[in-house]
Order: C-alpha cells, then structure tokens, then sequence
C-alpha cells in the first residue's frame, strides 16, 4: 500500500446499500417514515431479502461517512486527498466496498472482520424521499486496535481534517475519543454530524460528549429539532444552532465553533461566532429530483472539499449545496469518474 499524503480522514461505517423504490405498504411493513434513519431489529432482518427478491434494488456503496468521504474527494479532483477507514468482511460485499471507494480515488484503511458479514442498509425510496434500516454487521466489530496500526498511525499523523458521522458513536466509541484527542491536541479540524434522531434520543451522553471535542457540528432540521428538544435548547433552528455552538470545543487555537443545520430546499443555517447566517438553496428544475438518499453525505462532503483548502464559510456551504444538487439528480451516491464542480464557489 503506498503512503497517505492526503489533508482529510473519515472514520465510519462502511454500507453496502440495497435501494429500490418501494409503496407505502413496504414502509408500513416495516414500521418506518420517510425521512429517518434506524438501525435494523430483529423485525427488521427480512427486508435485504425482500428488497432482493421482490424489487429491482440497485447496489451501492454507502455508509454516511464514506459518502461524505467520496464525495470530498471527487471534488478535490485529486487522488488520495482523503483516507477512511472502518470495519468491513473479507467477503463479496466488502471488497466491491473497498473497490468502488479506491475507484473513487479515497485511500482506503478498512479494519477486517471474522465474526460478521460487511453490513448493508435497505434504502426505501418513495416520492424522491428515503427511509433507511441499516444493519451493521461487521462495522459495529471496530476496535480501537486497528488506529494502533501502522497505516491508520500514518493516516491519522498526516490528516489535518478528520470528519465522523454520528453513527458510528454506537459502533466504536473509544475510536472516536482517540481521534478526537488526537485532533484537539495537535491543533486540527474534527467535523461531527448528528446523523439521526435515534442517536440523539438513545445516545444522548455519547452525542454531546462527542460535540464537546468537535469544532464543526452537521445536521439537518430533523436532527436539530431532535436534539433542541432533548436538551430543553428550545426549537427556533437560529437560535438552536448558537447555543449549540456554545457546546462544542472552544480550545485556543482550534477552529471557532462552528453549526451547520442544512433544511432539504430551505436555507442551510450557519452559527458562528454568536452570529447566524442564511445560504439560500438553488431549486430544482421539474423532473430534476430523484431520490434523497446521500444529499445530506454529499452535501458535508462538498463543504468539506472547501474547507481543506482553507476556504471560507459561504464556499464551504455553496460547495455542499453543489454536490447535494448533484446527488439528489441521482439514485444513491453514485459518482462519476470526473467532476465537474467549478474551481470556485
């Protein structure tokens, strides 16, 4: 394996997504809404093989971080500018997994497990909209061993950038924390999302300990309406998003903290520095809209592309806006070999 010269990590769970456009009955089955993302019970298991056996699904690479991951690094237009690492099998999946990421240009670091297959996520799409069920599998067998190796040593040393999504606080933790530390004593740039409501509700002191340590907070209005009402923070999303930004890391000489709360076609809401500021979204044209699965990735993945170069805070979220305009044109987060993004936002 070569050496990482990259700027930006990602740590996530790697997902192979089944997606395939379903009724309303098939969500009803399975007892999810439009717009939310769970992880899969027992009730949930059969849905991978109904969707395969019933439907047309497309397979894709996913997971919310390797999403955003790709997504960055498409945009930066070159190769190995950004690393992931997470936890897949050595079977099918998990090297269709790791070749659609390499293919992407994305220096990959996957830990390997024996004890489960590499996880999947039913995309149930309705309307352009989506519900997800992931099953974790192999990407909740993370452990914090594999950051001892020397390639993550090297992946981790080198990046200046790391981004996290919230999901895979319930997968490794203890990961999360020694990046995190990582970051914050070496004066680099750690980027959460909120992910899901689930996490917020269930996971409530994991999520805020993680935000205390970030400098940059994503999430869409769902999660923040999510976790206003959790924290008693209140519900107006501008004022929400300046206290929340009052909780994450305020070390000396790291980044300001910084919230960015994205709202579908509404503006994207940014607090920085006790002062909010709106970024209108460009509409859609008719027929335009596909599905929503991966915007939101895509849309952290495009800011992200800007903030490694130093770029201010209106490119970074034009950028994001960009690459969620491009996705949402198509099903999944499905790139093509080159991009066409401008230069500048």
């Amino acid at each position: 394996m070569s050496k990482f010269e990259g700027v930006l990590m990602g740590m996530g769970n790697p997902l192979l997504d089944i997606s395939a456009t379903v009724g309303q009955d098939v969500l009803d089955k399975y007892g999810v809404k439009l717009d939310s993302a769970i992880l899969a019970d027992k009730e949930h298991m059969p849905v991978y093989d109904d969707l395969k056996n019933n439907y047309d699904p497309q397979f894709i690479a996913g997971g919310a971080t390797q999403n955003s991951i790709r997504v960055a690094q498409w945009m930066l237009k070159k190769k190995g500018q950004a690393a992931f690492m997470g936890c897949v099998s050595d079977d099918v999946n998990g090297k269709k997994l790791e070749e659609c990421a390499t293919a992407d240009g994305v220096f990959v670091h996957y830990m390997k497990s024996t004890s489960n297959p590499t996880g999947t996520c039913a995309c149930l799409i309705k309307d352009g909209e989506r519900a997800l069920i992931a099953n974790l599998a192999a990407a909740n067998d993370f452990e914090p061993s594999h950051l001892q190796t020397e390639k993550a040593k090297e992946i981790i040393e080198t990046a200046k950038f790391y981004y996290i999504a919230g999901f895979f606080l319930t997968a490794s933790f203890e990961s999360y924390l020694e990046v995190a530390e990582h970051a914050n004593a070496k004066g680099k740039t750690l980027c959460l999302n909120l992910s899901a409501p689930f996490l917020i509700d269930f996971f409530t002191d994991q999520m805020t300990k993680a935000m205390s340590l970030a400098n940059f907070l994503f999430g869409n209005e769902s999660e923040a309406a999510a976790l206003g009402a959790k924290l008693g923070l209140g519900s107006d999303l501008k004022e929400l998003a300046i206290k929340v930004s009052d909780m994450l890391c305020k070390k000396e000489g790291l980044p300001e903290p910084t919230v960015v709360f994205t709202q579908g076609s509404k503006s994207t809401i940014v607090a920085r520095g006790g002062v909010v500021t709106e970024y209108a979204v460009e509409a859609l044209g008719e027929g335009e809209l596909v599905d929503t699965n991966g915007a939101g990735d895509a849309f952290v993945g495009g800011f992200l592309s800007q903030l490694v170069q130093g770029k201010g805070i209106a490119e970074c979220v034009n950028a994001g806006h960009w690459g969620a305009r491009f996705i949402i044109k198509t099903s999944g987060t499905q790139l093509p070999k080159t991009c066409d993004c401008p230069d500048t936002f």
